[in-house]
């Protein structure tokens, strides 16, 4: 059992639904347990393509997949989200991302593990500040003092998990 933390997003469309789905998908796969998910930030996208905001959470969870099998998983949820990949940094209906997969290092032409740009992002970084287990709260808090990002990152509420419902 590996505990991954991952970062997911949304700027078109019914963002929060989106952001919804791909969680309640999350917790309906076998090989996934134990999903914990941030409060709900709105953020200022990244890149050089006029767009509008996101809405971003983090999510930590345990599971018995590999690395590899888990970025697959999410790319499923990404395309039952109709994500297109038409620009880079560009708007998307959902948008999955793992950060950290146990203490794993990967570095394959699909798949980076840490995620090279987290401590680039304050989107990223402030959600998953408060997924954290207490061995990681403070790597995360040092990455936030230390980060060059400005972009205007605010937490708006709780996130609402009808998953179970």
């Amino acid at each position: 059992m590996a505990t991954a933390y991952l970062s997911i997003g949304s700027n078109l469309g019914d963002r929060q639904q989106h952001l919804q789905t791909a969680v309640t998908l999350l917790k309906a796969h076998p090989a996934v347990n134990q999903v914990v998910v941030s409060g709900l930030y709105q953020t200022e996208p990244v890149g050089p393509v006029q767009q509008d905001d996101f809405l971003n959470i983090a999510v930590r969870l345990e599971t018995t997949l590999t690395a590899p099998a888990l970025l697959d998983l999410l790319h499923e949820i990404e395309q039952a989200g109709n994500r297109e990949r038409q620009i880079h940094w560009g708007p998307r209906t959902i948008d999955l991302d793992i950060l950290w997969f146990g203490e794993s290092v990967i570095n394959t032409a699909t798949l980076q593990v840490p995620h090279p740009e987290m401590a680039n992002r304050l989107f990223v970084l402030a959600p998953l500040r408060e997924v954290a287990t207490p061995e990681r709260v403070e790597t995360v808090t040092d990455l936030i003092a230390a980060t060059t990002d400005t972009k205007q990152v605010m937490r708006i509420g709780e996130f609402e998990d009808h998953a179970n419902e």
